[in-house]
């Protein structure tokens, strides 16, 4: 028989919870924060205004991000929120005499990307009130942003979206792929640099730049000055075309 597979990935496997949240543009500016990193779950407890997910001040601010609004789910409680999660995580600026161990966004991030059987949710409180203790108490841990100390107030969209981009950053770990955009020609074999630099001093010494008899450190510094570039096939080919005309000038003779 075969058995369905399982999606181990995190970005299905974290859930978003905001509990009572006050405004729409809120939800939707989750949504926004959600989707641009990758993740779909969403789900509101007891949200303080009817039609929340399809408020004009909700669209709005999900900005393409309708489909997240479309598929979240409104409960009646912090239990129904949490149905078919093993882990919670609460997030909160404010720090409790008494609460679960407090983490940051990228340590909780790591140890949900790196544990299979974790079907976490990361709970976002009231704007003004933030979360009940009794709320907090249940939750594994207690996840604090590491803001400035003088002025730490994040909006819930952008505490939201610190979450999301750090979950995507572990969940992605060395798997991330390169920007596509710009040009990314491949990079220069050893060969190809090494007659580089032998092209490039027969033009150092043409033009009388380097001594060959008593070179000093020039090339070493120019072979060290390269190294860093990281060079590509065209870059070693537009050096050698450098080289190439410079000899072509100096053979000709003033």
């Amino acid at each position: 028989m075969n058995l369905p597979e399982i999606n181990t990935s995190l970005f299905k496997r974290l859930r978003f919870i905001l509990v009572e949240t006050s405004r729409p543009g809120n939800i939707g500016g989750v949504a926004r924060a959600m989707k641009t990193m990758g993740f779909s779950d969403l789900v509101l407890v007891n949200p303080r205004f009817p039609d929340a997910l399809t408020d004009a001040e909700a669209v709005a601010f999900a900005s393409g991000a309708q489909d997240i609004l479309s598929g979240a789910r409104i409960v009646g409680s912090i239990a129904e929120a949490l149905e078919g999660c093993n882990y919670a995580a609460a997030v909160s600026a404010r720090l409790r005499e008494f609460s679960p161990p407090v983490t940051a966004p990228r340590a909780i991030a790591a140890q949900l990307a790196a544990s299979e059987d974790l079907h976490a949710a990361v709970i976002f409180g009231n704007e003004r009130f933030g979360l009940p203790n009794e709320i907090v108490e249940q939750c594994n841990v207690l996840i604090n942003i590491p803001a400035n100390p003088e002025y730490s107030s994040l909006n819930l969209s952008q505490a939201a979206q610190v979450v999301a981009y750090e979950c995507r950053v572990a969940a992605l770990g060395d798997g991330q792929l390169a920007s596509p955009v710009g040009f990314h020609g491949d990079a220069a074999s050893l060969a190809q640099v090494d007659g580089m630099y032998a092209h490039l001093e027969q033009a150092l010494v043409a033009i009388d730049f380097l001594d060959a008899d008593n070179p000093k450190k020039l090339m070493p510094r120019l072979k060290r000055l390269f190294s860093r570039t990281g060079l590509e096939t065209e870059e070693v080919n537009i050096l050698r075309g450098i080289a190439r005309h410079i000899l072509a000038v100096a053979k000709k003779g003033p």
